[in-house]
């Protein structure tokens, strides 16, 4: 059974678009998935999930908790491990372009087993993102409407349910009701189509870089040096302030880098993937590390580190100026566009790997089914919307994206070694990108990721086990019975 668990998936050359060749179909003649996306689209689409969640909700709270005005600094080091797996994304997505991700990169590599347990892990990281982003997209909704005389009361804007001290306690809320509604509308969106999701996109991110660079430029002037000194607070304990402080707040904004991984995952859906694919995925992750830095560095000098622990940081900073009030209202504008974008993104990305799974047959028939007129896995859009709703309506943001950046690490470790066992036992594929010094950067971008996987799992270990443990629940129950390339092997 042992051998069996590790059986690795056959790697063929992908057809080469700039040659002329067939980079999908069927040889059953059912819907596939519409090769429609670009080199700018796929960029687009990497700066839609990573500008949001790390600017304008997880950068106060990594602040305020861990790093101090260091937080620029654990950006710095996040950003590093991210480039060492984006490059092992780039080659992996170039010559296998298709939609499972590190799902099937694994599968190729490492064998079954270990492909369910990225996929798995890939759930906490696309799912639980998608409902993350929903919850501080709900914050900043709720304080525009303030502005305007028209908040929600806290029942219908906060979850019921909240984690203090390692213990889950009842908030008096009822639901959050506005992340449900802007999961449901945004799971519409990815039902109808790629293409349109791309345009709507495209446009998001346009409106949140506008709303970023505003913010710099006008904030820059009340910045305040007295705030970053002493710019990396004396260490208060494991992960508060200090040098440990810095990692641990790496680990937390983690969750900022995780769109260049969703380029990936639309890999099935590019026009020539073997060019495009490393553009938008290395693309859109310099442009997004640059972005951080500056942010970060603008936001810890408009106010004390500690006053920062908000669900909306940077409106929070703006409201020490009354002069900004209107930049203000542009921010939460801006936040609530730019956190549509990221929440946009993750409903794409988790059905399309949801379909390669099934696709192998290790997750029921139904998540691969694709909608004969939108050319849309349909059913496990609606499925991940609906589970995604559930989870931003009852449980709280530091509980999620502590969940999301653990099964992220684990993922991008599993790419870095991935990369390197293929080199060794299939050197003949075709590489359009190869990762320059690979015996270098590969162990190192595992060792980083692997590194800072640890810290949140210290804290929640209990959690991330009994994942894993219902994970490995449904693959013996299931998957391992119904694995096609097992069935493949076994008639062999």
């Amino acid at each position: 059974m042992s051998r069996g668990l590790f059986i690795t998936k056959p790697v063929a050359p992908s057809g080469h678009v700039d040659a002329g060749e067939p980079v999908e179909g069927s040889l059953e003649g059912e819907a596939t998935l519409k090769r429609s996306l670009t080199a700018t689209q796929l960029v687009m689409l990497g700066i839609g999930a990573v500008i949001g969640a790390g600017i304008f909700v997880l950068s106060g709270h990594a602040a305020a908790e861990h790093a101090g005005p260091a937080i620029v600094l654990s950006f710095i080091v996040a950003g590093f491990a991210c480039a060492l797996a984006g490059l092992c994304y780039a080659e992996f997505s170039a010559m296998m372009p298709v939609s499972g991700s590190a799902y099937s990169y694994s599968y190729a590599t490492l064998g079954e087993f270990v492909a369910w347990f990225i996929g798995w892990n890939l759930v906490l990281e696309y799912l639980f993102a998608a409902s993350t982003v929903a919850v501080g997209w709900s914050g900043y909704l709720n304080s525009l409407l303030t502005t305007f005389g028209m908040g929600l009361p806290a029942s219908l804007a906060a979850a019921p349910l909240n984690v203090v001290d390692g213990s889950i306690v009842y908030t008096g809320g009822l639901i959050n009701l506005p992340a449900v509604a802007i999961v449901a509308a945004l799971s519409g969106l990815c039902y109808v189509g790629i293409t349109q999701s791309a345009f709507i996109n495209s446009i998001i991110v346009a409106i949140k870089v506008v709303v970023i660079t505003l913010f710099v430029v006008f904030a820059a002037k009340y910045i305040n040096p007295d705030n970053w000194v002493p710019f990396i607070p004396e260490s208060q304990g494991p992960g508060k302030y200090g040098y440990d402080g810095i990692i641990r707040g790496a680990s937390v904004v983690f969750f900022a880098y995780i769109g260049f991984d969703a380029v990936s995952t639309a890999a099935g859906e590019a026009k020539n993937p073997q060019r495009d694919m490393p553009i938008g995925i290395l693309g859109s992750l310099v442009i997004c590390t640059i972005i951080y830095i500056i942010v970060s560095g603008v936001l810890t000098g408009l106010l004390p580190y500690h006053m920062l622990s908000t669900p909306k940081p940077v409106a929070t900073a703006l409201e020490a100026y009354p002069a900004l009030g209107w930049l203000k209202l542009a921010v939460e504008i801006g936040a609530i566009a730019g956190l549509s974008s990221v929440i946009l993104v993750m409903l794409m990305g988790q059905p399309r790997i949801f379909y390669s799974m099934a696709k192998d047959g290790l997750l029921p028939k139904f998540f691969a089914k694709v909608h004969p007129k939108f050319q849309t896995p349909y059913v496990g859009t609606i499925i991940v919307g609906a589970f995604a709703c559930l989870l931003a309506g009852f449980l709280p943001i530091g509980l999620l994206g502590e969940l999301v950046s653990m099964g992220t690490l684990l993922a991008f470790a599993t790419v870095c070694v991935g990369v390197l066992i293929l080199r060794s036992t299939r050197p003949d594929l075709p590489r359009p990108f190869r990762v320059p010094l690979a015996v270098v950067v590969c162990p190192l971008g595992a060792v980083a990721c692997l590194y800072l996987f640890w810290k949140p799992f210290s804290e929640h270990w209990h959690l991330m086990t009994g994942w894993t443990a219902i994970g490995m629940l449904i693959y013996f129950g299931y998957g391992y019975r119904n694995s096609k390339l097992r069935k493949a092997a076994n008639a062999a």
